[in-house]
């Protein structure tokens, strides 16, 4: 499992314990809750320090419709549900290996999520799109859902490449045990693959240096990640979704 450095602001002994499990639900939820609204607040900070930082050197600011933005804009929307599913599963499972998985997921994409909101706030753009998702991938050979060539995984009407439909989130909240672990790790793996797919085609496409640096740590993060869940997907005796 990959662990960036200064993506991890919570210790390991509250991830391996969490909340007590015989804790009423809402003073978990409280306490997750007010946890994941630390660590944005920690990104977002952050994201505005980097920004300044590593682009005071740089002749523009990000505007509407370039790489840079689209990408704060929609990788915010798409992390944010890695974020919800991770949630579920940390709360639900009775699996350790998949409750530290899911744990290390929603404190490194909250982080990553309040730095891109961070970045939005200074670039003086709306923390949205506010037309449809995806039209800064427009390159040609570039994956652009709706349009180009899609050859990100696709998860029928969900709207972005690798997202849940509110179906699939509907039935893993229905699941408990194995069958939960199992299909919380299929759906969060493709979820990878769409969003790894989303940094490299932003990293390849900009040349702002914070950008570049989150990008670089996202496709570590989640390559590593996605090598992990494909092996437990295994030592489950289950395979990723086609």
């Amino acid at each position: 499992m990959s662990h960036e450095a200064g993506e991890q602001p919570v210790t390991e002994q509250v991830v391996a314990e969490g909340p007590a499990r015989d804790t009423p639900r809402w003073a978990r939820a409280a306490i997750i809750g007010a946890t994941v609204c630390a660590v944005m607040l920690v990104g977002a900070v952050l994201g505005m320090f980097l920004s300044e930082t590593l682009t005071k050197d740089e002749p523009t600011t990000p505007g509407a419709g370039s790489v840079e933005v689209g990408f704060a804009q929609d990788m915010s929307v798409h992390h944010l549900q890695a974020v919800t599913m991770a949630n579920w599963a940390r709360d639900y499972s009775t699996d350790q290996e998949v409750r530290q998985l899911a744990f290390d997921i929603l404190s490194t994409q909250t982080e990553q999520v309040g730095r891109m909101k961070g970045w939005l706030m200074l670039w003086g753009q709306p923390e949205q799109a506010t037309g449809a998702y995806m039209t800064w991938m427009t390159e040609p050979g570039g994956h652009a859902h709706g349009g180009g060539t899609a050859t990100m995984p696709s998860s029928g009407n969900a709207p972005m490449p690798g997202m849940a439909t509110n179906e699939e989130l509907a039935k893993m909240r229905s699941l408990s045990g194995k069958e939960l672990d199992v299909y919380f790790l299929q759906l969060m793996l493709r979820h990878h693959q769409g969003g790894t797919d989303m940094a490299t085609y932003a990293d390849e496409h900009s040349s702002l240096s914070a950008l570049k640096q989150l990008t670089s740590s996202i496709l570590r993060s989640q390559g590593a990640e996605m090598e992990l869940m494909k092996q437990m997907l295994a030592a489950r005796g289950a395979a990723p979704l086609t």
